[in-house]
């Protein structure tokens, strides 16, 4: 991945200087509640690049080129930053979920620049939940341990995203106690024509129970498919068929 890919004489300086001038916007998808009188508890926070104008690039055109100058973690600072500053300002949902890069997840100063940004703006740590791919709590156990233990001394939550997109183990929900898991898509969209997808999301559920951890469906499209989830007693879901993604200015109680 060279400068030609990236359409930029010198990509880190380009990234940087996107950094340091609020190049990139924060969308954000709400979560719905299924149970609750809450109907949108918290929202994940989604990234966009402002290349031009009014030109938007999603997260597959620049993260591979953050990962691949190992900028992730300088990225994910931004947007934890630019989240704390919205809360801090008032927003109408009381917590935004952030993705956890795996190069964010080895880097052990990020939880106390964490702590140290909620400080400053004056923001409690619940009003953040840190979403930690479930690939990485297999390749990464040790780092995922260390991460969702310090990260959980300022408040904040943890979310193991993508949850059975390989096979459905628990071994990850033992060690990390997450407060949620997001079941993988690829078991969603099936819950209605396959049989084990939907066994796979009744096994989650069950856990859930006992460990008192929110099961959140992603990728729900169809109104069927929602109302399955309803019926099975999922707590949360979210997708296009729930709320598709808007600015999170547009959230602004200012």
């Amino acid at each position: 991945m060279d400068s030609e890919f990236a359409g930029w004489d010198d990509p880190v300086v380009r990234l940087r200087t996107a950094l340091e001038n609020d190049e990139l916007t924060l969308f954000c998808q709400p979560v719905r509640a299924l149970k609750s009188g809450e109907t949108f508890p918290f929202a994940e926070v989604l990234i966009r690049f402002r290349e031009e104008e009014s030109a938007l690039l999603p997260p597959g055109e620049f993260f591979p080129i953050f990962e691949h100058y190992g900028m992730m973690p300088q990225l994910d600072r931004w947007v934890v930053r630019t989240a704390i500053s919205r809360l801090a300002r008032g927003v109408k949902l009381p917590c935004f979920s952030v993705n956890l890069a795996s190069q964010t997840l080895e880097d052990r100063t990020f939880p106390g620049d964490v702590a140290n940004l909620l400080s400053s703006a004056g923001v409690e740590g619940k009003a953040l939940i840190f979403e930690i791919d479930e690939s990485d709590t297999l390749l990464r156990p040790q780092a995922a341990e260390d991460f969702a233990r310090e990260i959980r001394k300022v408040g904040a939550a943890i979310l193991i995203d993508g949850f059975g997109q390989r096979s459905v183990s628990f071994n990850a929900i033992k060690t990390l106690r997450p407060d949620f898991v997001k079941v993988d898509g690829s078991i969603v969209r099936k819950i209605l024509s396959n049989p084990s997808a939907e066994t796979k999301l009744r096994a989650v559920l069950r856990v859930g129970e006992v460990i008192r951890m929110g099961v959140i469906a992603e990728c729900v499209e169809e109104q069927d498919i929602l109302a399955r989830l309803v019926a099975l007693g999922v707590g949360y879901a979210q997708g296009f068929g729930v709320c598709q993604p808007l600015p999170v200015d547009a959230l602004s109680l200012g």
